[in-house]
């Protein structure tokens, strides 16, 4: 759209020098003054219009130039993009009350607007915007945080047994090094994550996953249709444990306290967020990841 707008300018240019070289500027003398002067009023306004209308092409596509944003505090009042139907402004707002926001539908959507220049930043999950910025040069998430959260699994509050276990799994991922190397395996600097390693099924019994495959690199569906990522890999792991063979239930991320709660399914994993108010509901396991909500600018 810029680049657009730049050309008519620049014929409109041309034919303005046109009017004035050569041979025309010779015509032009043999007007009278009167003719002369509504000659000159008539390019006047044309120039003015094409200039108005350049400049409103500029602001209509988003072109604007943007300050660069080298820190946090400096998105205090500037433009942020929002995927609709989360909270990220009001947690926006608690950390930069002169914030102002956009509404995408989607995360994605939000993102590309910042590469567009139609939005200073956005704010969504921290591990979701890196797994977006690794996959789409020139954006960059900021380390300073928004707000900080504890990511973890989350099962039946009389479920204490299966708790343990999964605390026990995170606690030895940690200690023998493998929780780096899943680090580095779903959370590439750049590029798509790696894939999946294949994991032994247990035979006594199943487990059962309730998750919500929309938010990689957590829980995603892949190139072969199968739903995938950290959280993924974490649950094979548990139920390998337990000696078990882990079934997945993908869906929608609000229905997945109420299919634990009601016994669809005897743990959740998706990026989920330990809360105060959802520990009244679910038992949740020590945290396995750090996260919260950052934000996503451009390079």
């Amino acid at each position: 759209m810029e680049q657009f707008c730049r050309e008519i300018l620049v014929q409109y240019r041309i034919f303005h020098l046109d009017l004035t070289v050569s041979g025309r500027k010779k015509v032009f003398f043999k007007y009278t003054l009167t003719e002369q002067k509504r000659i000159i009023m008539r390019r006047n306004r044309l120039s003015i219009v094409m200039t108005l209308f350049f400049y409103s092409c500029l602001i209509l596509s988003g072109c604007a130039k943007r300050e660069k944003i080298d820190g946090l505090k400096q998105l205090d009042g500037k433009e942020f993009a929002i995927p609709t139907g989360t909270v990220a402004d009001q947690l926006v707002l608690s950390k930069l009350p002169n914030a102002k926001f956009k509404y995408f539908n989607s995360v994605m959507d939000a993102a590309l607007a910042v590469k567009a220049g139609k939005a200073d930043a956005a704010a969504y999950d921290e591990p979701i915007l890196k797994n977006i910025a690794a996959k789409n040069s020139g954006l960059v998430v900021l380390k300073e945080m928004i707000t900080v959260d504890n990511y973890g699994f989350a099962v039946r509050l009389t479920d204490r047994e299966l708790k343990k276990t999964i605390d026990t799994v995170v606690a030895e991922l940690k200690s023998d090094g493998s929780s780096d190397k899943m680090m580095k395996r779903w959370f590439p600097e750049s590029g798509n994550p790696a894939p999946m390693p294949e994991i032994a099924s247990g035979t006594n019994g199943v487990l059962r996953l309730g998750t919500a495959s929309v938010t990689e690199p957590f829980s995603f569906v892949d190139g072969s249709g199968k739903i995938v990522g950290y959280d993924i890999e974490l649950a094979r792991l548990i139920a390998k444990k337990l000696n078990k063979r882990l079934e997945i239930v993908n869906m929608d991320f609000g229905g997945m306290i109420p299919a634990l709660i009601s016994g669809k399914v005897d743990m959740i994993a998706a990026c989920i967020t330990i809360t105060d108010e959802r520990s009244k509901q679910v038992l949740f396991s020590d945290p396995y990841y750090v996260g919260g909500i950052a934000a996503l600018i451009r390079k």
